[in-house]
């Protein structure tokens, strides 16, 4: 038993709440977090045995990720341990209530302090750690373009490659931090262009955003390891990268709604050259306008928008959109228009077309990041901005985007089984992952976005792993055609081990982290609809028929030409990137509950607001 005491409207002003359970508690703390901004206390009480099967362990387990209750504000060296019986106070701090105990703990005023006491934000000074990695990735594009004449195409890759891995090294430190506090934004940080502007750009970190951090500047690194250090213009594609990595950590990051937009388009001019310039074939400038004309088209309506937004209450801040509650016309129209440029990034049938072709004459790291960082950003602005803002606007239109949504499975599965190019073959698969995950989306319980969530890592893990596949292919034959193959895995053993876990992940298999995902999606919307679970679930039986289908032909069956000509397996670089891929995948399968953990009081953070149950 837990009394929490509570003073406030959303209680019926009840000085104490009894709280039966630790689904409860959540509810209480969410709901504190986002109405008070961690600026009123709670006080808990525990009359429990200090065995692991008492509600002090579930508590803590559920809320904190520890095996011992700690307190909210401690750092990593203040972890005091409650006895059974003994009173707890959980105190939310504002920023100011934190920074002033800090300083005293560094007078030594503070007596929990200890010689273990380390804070990050601490020790690298007034500004926090996820501002000094967006600076960071900033000041050395800057540099290396001004000293790009003096540096040699070897130097040049040797200085981006140690970048590219200090800047993913900064994101664990970052998610280090994080864990430690484990809930609500983290890191927040305000930018005014002018003591006088209407305008203050804000960023910060929470228990969604943390998650696409680390896949970006991880996979930004690979890419940057797939580089051939003697290609053309190799300081030009580092330059897009870095640009590319700047821009998407800065959307995942942004809690503003024209900040996100900004960054949201600035993605496109780096994609937009790795495409034109760096492309396969000779349809790559037709690809690249496909990507800019669709990507446009879809930010008209997300900018008309926000000044829609901006223009009802004066200001575009995520955190104080969230008080506000829209008359029912306003959210419709506000939904639909954040839904056309969300759904062309995702992309949804039928704004599908421009990401095959992109995928075809893409180079392999833009493929990758298409894949991996890019279509990401749909669904996690329909995540962030769109159920939280506009909660009735959501009700109202998920029919149709559930209709949309198996629309979009069923042709992109079934379009998969006639091609023959690879890179088409991944990418209608992506098509139709991405539209399973928007069905998780909009159906509005906690398994089913628990589930898109962690899909939506998932699908950046195996789309990412089998577009750096079919680059060693097309290394190596310079050609992506089926038909051209046969028989590879009597020359590339371990290449065809590699590329078959991979295909069972692309069609969730048990283990893996799609399987996880998938599952927990369909049993959410299972909640809302059987018979949409049921279509949904026609693409496990698709998936399956094109991936066995390409691998069975890829590399099994008669010998051909080709696979005489140059059949040498992966080499050591290329191995030791899948293997890290692979523990990954399964890490994420068997332990799903490392992401899971710190997902759940965000997501449901995310489902109060979209259900309408906030206190305005």
């Amino acid at each position: 038993m837990i009394k929490a005491s509570i003073t406030n409207q959303k209680f019926n002003s009840v000085k104490s709440t009894q709280v039966r359970s630790v689904h409860q508690l959540a509810l209480v703390a969410t709901f504190l977090q986002s109405k008070y901004h961690f600026n009123h206390n709670i006080t808990m009480y525990l009359y429990t045995a200090p065995d692991k099967s008492s509600i002090r362990y579930q508590i803590t387990k559920a809320l904190f990720g520890y095996d011992r209750p700690y307190s909210i504000q401690d750092s990593w060296g203040r972890r005091p341990v409650f006895k059974p019986q003994q009173k707890i106070d959980f105190k939310f701090w504002t920023g100011e209530e934190w920074k002033h105990e800090r300083e005293a703990s560094r007078r030594g005023d503070d007596s929990w302090t200890n010689n273990n006491f380390f804070d990050l934000e601490s020790f690298f000074g007034l500004w926090n750690i996820l501002s000094y990695l967006l600076a960071f990735i900033l000041v050395t594009i800057m540099i290396l373009i001004v000293f790009d004449w003096l540096l040699s195409k070897l130097m040049s890759y040797q200085i981006n490659s140690n970048i590219s891995i200090t800047t993913f090294w900064i994101s664990i430190f970052i998610w280090l931090e994080f864990y430690a506090f484990k809930e609500g934004l983290k890191f927040m940080h305000e930018f005014s262009s002018a003591p006088t502007s209407l305008y203050d750009y804000r960023w910060g970190v929470d228990g969604i955003s943390i998650f696409f951090i680390q896949l970006t500047t991880f996979f930004t690194y690979l890419c940057f390891l797939n580089i051939n250090s003697d290609i053309l213009q190799l300081s030009e594609v580092f330059f897009s990268l870095g640009v590319l990595q700047e821009s998407v950590l800065a959307s995942f990051s942004a809690f503003d709604l024209l900040g996100f937009f900004i960054f949201f388009e600035i993605t496109l001019i780096p994609i937009y050259f790795l495409v034109m310039i760096w492309g396969s074939r000779e349809r790559r400038v037709h690809a690249s306008y496909l990507i800019a004309i669709y990507t446009l088209l879809g930010s008209i309506f997300m900018f008309f928008n926000i000044l829609y937004l901006f223009s009802k209450t004066g200001t575009s801040d995520y955190t104080l959109l969230l008080n506000i509650n829209f008359p029912l016309e306003d959210q419709l129209f506000i939904w639909i228009a954040f839904f056309i440029a969300f759904a062309s990034k995702i992309p949804v049938f039928p704004l599908h077309i421009w990401l095959p072709e992109a995928h075809v004459e893409a180079p392999t790291i833009g493929s990758v990041m298409l894949a991996v960082l890019l279509l990401k950003l749909g669904t996690y602005g329909l995540i962030r901005f769109s159920l939280p803002i506009v909660p009735e606007g959501t009700l109202y239109f998920t029919p149709l985007v559930a209709v949309f949504a198996i629309l979009g499975v069923l042709f992109t599965c079934l379009t998969a089984i006639r091609q023959i190019d690879l890179k088409k073959i991944i990418a209608y698969s992506s098509v139709g992952h991405m539209n399973i995950v928007l069905l998780g989306i909009i159906a509005g319980n906690t398994e089913a976005l628990q589930g898109a969530i962690f899909q939506m890592l998932s699908h950046g893990i195996v789309s990412g792993a089998l577009f750096f596949s079919v680059g060693v292919v097309y290394e190596r034959y310079s050609a992506r055609s089926i038909k051209y193959f046969g028989g590879l895995a009597f020359f590339c053993p371990l290449f065809a081990i590699i590329f078959l876990i991979f295909s069972l992940a692309n069609i969730s298999f048990p283990l893996t982290s799609s399987f996880i995902g998938e599952f927990l999606i369909f049993m959410g919307v299972f909640q809302y609809s059987a018979l949409t679970t049921f279509f949904a679930c026609t693409s496990m039986i698709l998936g399956a028929i094109y991936t066995l289908w390409t691998y069975n032909r890829l590399f099994f069956g008669n010998i051909k030409i080709i696979s005489l000509i140059k059949f040498n397996d992966l080499n050591r670089k290329e191995f030791v990137l899948f293997c890290i891929l692979i523990v990954i995948l399964f890490l994420m399968g068997l332990k799903p509950n490392l992401l899971l953990d710190t997902l759940f009081l965000d997501v449901l953070n995310i489902l109060e607001h979209a259900k309408g149950l906030r206190t305005l």
